[in-house]
């Protein structure tokens, strides 16, 4: 099941117990990952769907890449405009998109992949699928069918160009980017799989979060949080499209020695996410809150020992019998897919910890080394891989002193030779890169 793509739905559901020859109110919470698919709009998904489950009777090795088996339970479920559901007997859930684009694809939004499904606790798991009431068929075509050719992109050039046209931040030529041919930048950036065409805007800002957020302080950093640093060192993720991996695992790293004051710090497998989730493709690419929520709760993450990075894609191979660390609930940022904003970002952060986030990556973006990076454009005509998204973690916000620009605090996945230190500072409150459009945030447990 690599080219996941889908909703996230939780709903309640009135069952009946043949057994005891009556019916029993449960409570059950379905968590159901299904496939938008990509380039699917809201307008796409909304409406009627029939959801076919089979039997709740296996557990988290179930294999349900090809679900054709007999169906136990048939629901009718409404997905309505943001993120409520509600099902045929009037229980009331939510739902989101998870992402809504990526690679080479032709997409049938009227339909799902087979997908997991499990009760509340992570137990009595299930296959399922689904299609949407009265659609015949309803295709998107994906943009991109292909890597760019395989040439340089960067120049001395290109990055004196850059570096005349402002002063907000500098640009350097880096050894490692002089040869690397385009699909390998692609991946260095996020993969194919990860590019958004349409990425949300960032929700409008209400009076009762703009008051929450006045009580904030200026500035924070949690690596500096009154002398202490709760934040990981920077790693490099090497040419694997594991972006998603790094920053997703960065923020429960972060997160755990928050919770414990620094007495758990763990280092997670980034190799355990790329070789062995199905929510995920590999090098190719993938999305922080199918991985720092819903891989993570459902199966769990490793500790780096346990299966060290390769940089690689490759058969699921973990050492055995090691402790896995699991997260109590995850979400978007602003409670769904294009509910997030700046104030949002801000109180998670200084509330819970470091979040991960996705943002478009472009060419003069590479070449940073230090300042407050926005897009400039100089270089986009060279430019094959517009909004390849790359996840990174913002471990805090400022403001520049000089200038008075605000910024946020962001961990990359380059390595400590790369930019302030494996760091980049970036404009805050403008959505620069579409930053404040998609933030994640997990609560783990320790």
């Amino acid at each position: 099941m690599k080219k996941m793509r889908g909703v996230f739905i939780e709903i309640s559901k009135e069952i009946s117990n043949n057994s005891l020859g009556q019916r029993i109110s449960e409570i059950r919470k379905v968590y159901i990952k299904c496939d938008t698919p990509a380039n699917c709009t809201y307008e796409d998904i909304r409406g009627e769907w029939i959801f076919q489950e089979g039997r709740r009777e296996s557990n988290a090795s179930i294999d349900c890449s090809n679900f054709t088996g007999s169906v136990a339970h048939t629901l009718k479920i409404r997905l309505d405009f943001p993120n409520i559901a509600f099902d045929s007997l009037g229980h009331r859930g939510f739902w989101t998109i998870v992402k809504d684009s990526s690679g080479n694809y032709t997409n049938e939004c009227d339909k799902i992949l087979p997908g997991w499904s499990h009760d509340v606790l992570g137990k009595n798991w299930a296959c399922y699928n689904g299609h949407k009431v009265g659609v015949s068929s309803l295709v998107r075509s994906s943009p991109i069918t292909a890597y760019p050719p395989k040439e340089s992109l960067f120049s001395d050039s290109l990055v004196n160009q850059i570096n005349r046209a402002q002063k907000s931040w500098k640009a350097t030529m880096y050894s490692e980017l002089q040869n690397t041919p385009l699909d390998a930048l692609i991946r260095r950036a996020g993969g194919l799989v990860s590019r958004v065409f349409r990425p949300p805007v960032p929700a409008p800002i209400d009076f009762k979060v703009l008051k929450a957020s006045f009580g904030l302080p200026t500035e924070f950093d949690w690596r500096n949080v009154s002398g202490t640093n709760y934040v990981s060192p920077v790693r490099n993720q090497g040419p694997c499209g594991s972006c998603y991996a790094f920053s997703s695992l960065a923020m429960l790293e972060a997160r755990l020695r928050i919770m414990t004051n620094n007495t758990l710090q763990v280092q997670f497998s980034p190799q355990d996410v790329v070789s062995c989730s199905k929510y995920s493709q590999g090098c190719e690419g993938g999305f922080p809150y199918a991985i720092a929520g819903k891989y993570a709760q459902d199966f769990g993450v490793l500790p780096e020992e346990c299966y060290p990075y390769e940089g690689s894609d490759g058969s699921c191979a973990p050492k055995k019998d090691c402790k896995r660390f699991y997260v109590a609930e995850y979400n978007y940022v602003g409670g769904l897919f294009g509910g997030c904003n700046e104030e949002l970002m801000k109180l998670d952060l200084v509330k819970n910890g470091p979040l991960t986030v996705a943002f478009e990556v472009y060419p003069d973006f590479q070449l940073y080394s230090g300042g407050i990076y926005h897009h400039t454009g100089i270089g986009d005509k060279f430019n094959p891989f517009h909004l390849v998204n790359h996840g990174v973690l913002i471990t805090g916000y400022g403001i520049d002193n000089k200038t008075g620009e605000k910024f946020w605090i962001v961990k990359n996945s380059w390595g400590t030779a790369w930019g302030e230190n494996g760091y980049f500072r970036i404009r805050r409150g403008t959505n620069e890169c579409n930053i404040e459009s998609m933030a994640v945030s997990a609560i783990p447990i320790p």
